[in-house]
């Protein structure tokens, strides 16, 4: 399952191993099983999530991607208790430019009309005042969103380390065929005899001209560092470039 975060590549991820002969993946991306709060998870009916695998042929392995998953509070209790041994693929891009990224997107969407600056500062009483569910909000939190040591941590209380892939969004830039190569070894299923082609699928990405400010860099900066020095710790990864 590749269940973060959003707007870290996780599309391209989905994109490159549903082309994997042994790697079974639905043709609809982000199912949103897990995050569904109209589903009685006192009594979980898995019949509607299955659905979605029917096709898959024998030999394969059988995966999805919805990358709310590591965000969505109560989402990893509900996965690890629908299948502890399931492999889980978390990709984290630098939080300062997942956040804009995202809020580009609302924009895009039409789902906000705030400023940038004003949706990180006093935009965020909208999370706390519209909440669906334990602090989180699915449109709104551009900020919430990149605090990610506490994700982890709720990832790492609930499944072994062994079942846990952190990926940098640079290294999968950057690094496409070792990278990739990891995420097979991994998943247990041999590499790509040729690997997929590089590139990066971002719908929307470049439909707004604007930039970051750099007062907006400096002010998020400010409010994730020690964060990402946690999720450093916690992850392994090395992530002393988003603070330099």
């Amino acid at each position: 399952m590749i269940a973060g975060v959003q707007k870290s590549g996780t599309t391209a991820l989905y994109t490159f191993l549903s082309q994997h002969p042994k790697i079974f993946l639905p043709a609809e991306k982000e199912l949103h099983f897990f995050d569904n709060e109209r589903l009685a998870w006192n009594r979980p009916d898995y019949s509607s999530l299955r659905q979605h695998f029917s096709a898959c042929p024998d030999g394969c392995i059988a995966g999805e991607a919805t990358p709310i998953y590591t965000y969505w509070r109560p989402a990893a209790l509900r996965i690890q208790r629908y299948n502890p041994e399931i492999r889980l693929i978390v990709m984290f891009r630098n939080p300062v430019e997942r956040a804009y990224s995202h809020w580009r997107m609302e924009v895009s969407r039409g789902n906000d009309d705030l400023d940038f600056g004003e949706a990180i500062r006093d935009g965020r009483r909208r999370v706390i005042m519209n909440a669906e569910v334990s602090g989180c909000h699915r449109i709104f939190s551009y900020v919430e969103r990149g605090f990610y040591a506490e994700q982890i941590q709720r990832l790492l209380s609930l499944f072994a380390p062994d079942h846990l892939l952190f990926v940098r969004t640079e290294d999968f830039w950057n690094r496409h065929t070792e990278t990739l190569g990891c995420v097979c070894d991994f998943l247990g299923v041999d590499r790509f005899a040729e690997f997929p082609k590089q590139s990066y699928v971002v719908p929307m990405e470049n439909s707004d001209p604007r930039t970051l400010s750099p007062e907006d860099r400096t002010y998020l900066l400010d409010l994730y560092s020690d964060d990402i020095k946690h999720a450093q710790r916690l992850t392994g990864l090395d992530l002393s470039a988003w603070i330099a």
